[in-house]
């Protein structure tokens, strides 16, 4: 690959919803400028960017991909990242080091959830964007209705460069609204091979007031362009042009265009726009970052000379090293040089620099301002991390990662999975910064957190493939816990055991409480000595590890208040031992006695849905012995419900809660407190303990 300055560079994230056709888009493109010499099928596993096992097993991006594309002396570094909301952590690392968002719509769909999502983002982020609305050669592709729901959903800014000559089997072009000229391609072949002819008589009308409207949208983001167009005169061709980059750079104007990635119509002219169109890191002007050592702001320039600061957002692990992905900012990343992890405050050594092609690595002297590419074999870097000089510390802004809203848990299933799962686990964090694991204080297992099933599915299996660990994985055991709900004046057990020689003596009786200002309390009203001072706190041990397994099912024993108030001991039989033993005896048989009832936890939930699914977000919670609180409009169209409701009932929410609102809920939920679990679940949960506890010991 010849080397390319920052002004011929183009950084573009490929976003979408799930299943709009990125990766089949990405594959035209790649052929098109002859990077590769055929068209890889998703279905098939054989694409360039789905080189992952676990896409070509499932047919679906689950990692971001880097594809540099060279066209027109321009250097295009595409990221295809995945659309399904799973795998959400992926696009918003990719969101973060690209410079322009080119946004994918199904022809027959529509704007779909994960493409309003990532509009979003984008538009946060201030990110220029283009639209193609791909697979116009689908049954029911109707190139009128994507595009007014793009108008709808995503707002006035959109503009057609094209019209499609014909739709679905009939679909063989597009009319250039710039040029007015019409380009055809050989129906059914995938080539990418079109002439250019005359607008079809029957789209002329069309195309004539399609190109008067983009002339108008144009002419509204420069003041000599409106001036010009007010008084009657028509822009010309360079003038559109350089109106639409303008426009589009300052986020005015939304360009769009369309074809067929899977059969490689209008891919040419995607990647013309992609040239014309999309700033390069020099138009992005100025970027700030922090130098650590006293907070203060810094302001670069993208551009080879200045500091370097390069970005890291995507780690690959696997049994051969660690591959790390970066975006330079500015500066020049060099192969065989020192650089500082600022982020870390610690120098790593940069053997060999790459450009990256999915899972081919191009080996590069070096990484100008504005370039992505891979660093091989890093010691402590990890996503989000900055590089930069030695002596020259800064700090660019990380990526902001969402929090997972699943957890699973992981078990080993053998003696050597159990001593290397925590290196396994630790390669997997590193690789997905949104996959969180700890390990339950309570219940003992180990839970990994993500967000989704489905995404912990595939860390597990990648545990398996990369690094030999097998697991199982499940629901995690909810922490219940068990108190009492009455008061035991007399919890009474006498100790008494001869052995031969010294004996074992202890009496002690309890009174028991529930207890609403913490989960324990101890105390004694012991008189006359009855029990010695000495072995008091022998009872307090005894009970106090008596707290870890209760009665009903063997849960931890929470909101109870103790007190040793008699007692007997022997002068020579009594020891501590005995006192531990007899405390923990009279305790048990307390609990019996005093009602004792499981809890269970229950969790705030603020759910964000649009208010259309409101009625069948309540009545999904009612479902769930949920308790809604109240609801907060936000003003959008959306709308927040706060409610509460039972761990138990809401373990797998956050699939509950996509399948009820077509992917456009989102949640975050956190505990709140232990309430009663009513009868009819508590028999359940006591019996399913109960068969637990015959299975481990048998």
């Amino acid at each position: 690959m010849k080397a390319y300055n920052t002004n011929q560079l183009r950084n573009v994230g490929l976003f979408s919803h799930g299943g709009a056709g990125k990766t089949s888009l990405l594959e035209a493109m790649l052929f098109t400028s002859k990077a590769t010499n055929r068209i890889g099928a998703v279905n098939e596993g054989n694409t360039v960017s789905d080189y992952d096992p676990d896409e070509a097993k499932r047919h679906i991006s689950v990692q971001l991909s880097v594809a540099p594309v060279e066209w027109q002396d321009v250097k295009i570094n595409v990221i295809d990242s995945p659309g399904y909301a799973e795998f959400v952590g992926e696009a918003m690392a990719t969101m973060r080091v690209v410079d322009t968002t080119l946004l994918l719509i199904d022809a027959s769909a529509g704007v779909e959830v994960g493409t309003e999502q990532m509009w979003k983002f984008a538009e946060e982020r201030g990110c220029p964007r283009l639209i193609f609305i791909n697979k116009m050669d689908r049954e029911n592709a109707d190139f009128k209705m994507a595009f007014h729901s793009a108008e709808e959903v995503l707002g006035k800014k959109c503009a057609p460069l094209q019209l499609p000559i014909g739709s679905q089997h009939s679909f063989t072009g597009m009319v250039d609204l710039l040029t007015m000229k019409a380009y055809v391609f050989e129906h059914g072949n995938t080539s990418g091979k079109f002439v250019e002819a005359e607008v079809p008589a029957e789209l002329m009308e069309d195309a004539r007031q399609g190109r008067d409207w983009l002339m108008e949208r144009v002419a509204e983001t420069d003041d000599d362009l409106t001036m010009k167009y007010l008084e009657g005169e028509e822009l010309t061709t360079e003038e559109l042009m350089s109106g639409l980059k303008a426009g589009a750079q300052k986020g005015e104007i939304v360009p769009v265009l369309c074809g067929s990635g899977l059969l490689n119509i209008g891919v040419s002219q995607l990647l013309d726009a992609l040239v014309s169109y999309t700033p390069s890191p020099v138009e992005m002007g100025e970027l700030t970052a922090t130098n650590p050592a006293n907070d203060q702001q810094i302001t670069l320039q993208p551009s080879e000379a200045s500091p370097l600061a390069a970005l890291v957002f995507k780690t690959i692990r696997d049994q051969f090293g660690k591959q790390t992905y970066v975006r330079v900012f500015s500066g020049t990343l060099s192969s065989d040089s020192q650089a500082l992890n600022s982020t870390r405050n610690l120098e790593e050594r940069i053997g060999q620099v790459h450009f990256q092609r999915g899972k081919e690595q191009i080996a590069a002297q070096k990484l100008v301002a504005g370039d992505i590419g891979v660093i091989v074999k890093l010691a402590h870097t990890q996503t989000g991390d900055t590089l930069c000089g030695v002596g020259s510390p800064l700090v660019l802004e990380p990526i902001h990662f969402p929090e997972p809203v699943f957890s699973a848990s992981v078990a080993p299933r053998t003696k050597a999975d159990l001593d290397k799962m925590g290196s396994a686990i630790h390669n997997i964090m590193d690789e997905d910064p949104t996959v969180r694991v700890g390990k339950d204080p309570i219940t003992g297992q180990t839970l990994i957190s993500a967000m989704g099933e489905s995404h912990v599915q595939i860390a597990a299996d990648r545990m398996k493939r990369k690094f030999g660990v097998d697991v199982t994985v499940g629901l995690p055991v909810v922490p219940y816990r068990e108190t009492i709900t009455s008061r035991v004046e007399r919890a009474h057990y006498r100790h008494k055991k001869q052995t031969g020689g010294h004996g074992q003596f202890a009496d002690v009786v309890l009174a028991l409480e529930p207890y609403t200002e913490g989960e324990f309390e101890f105390g004694d009203k012991i008189v006359g000595g009855v029990v010695p001072k000495n072995f008091i706190p022998a009872v307090e041990k005894g009970i106090r590890e008596s707290l870890h397994e209760g009665v009903l099912a063997g849960y931890p024993v929470v909101n109870i208040k103790a007190v040793l108030y008699d007692g007997s001991y022997h002068p020579v039989d009594s020891s501590e031992m005995a006192f531990k033993l007899a405390s923990a005896q009279a305790f048990k048989e307390g609990m019996q006695a005093g009602h004792p009832v499981l809890l269970e936890p229950v969790m705030t939930l603020h759910i964000t849905v649009p208010e259309s699914y409101t009625g069948d977000i309540l009545s999904d919670l009612n479902s769930r012995r949920g308790r809604v609180l109240g609801m907060n409009p936000l003003g959008n169209g959306f709308t927040t419900v706060e409610a509460q409701a039972p761990l138990s009932e809401v373990q797998r929410y956050v699939s509950d809660l996509r399948s009820v609102t077509q992917g456009r809920g989102n949640f975050h939920m956190e505990f709140n407190h232990y309430e009663p679990v009513p009868a009819h679940v508590a028999d359940k949960v006591i019996e399913d303990a109960r068969k637990r506890r015959e299975e481990a010991h048998a």
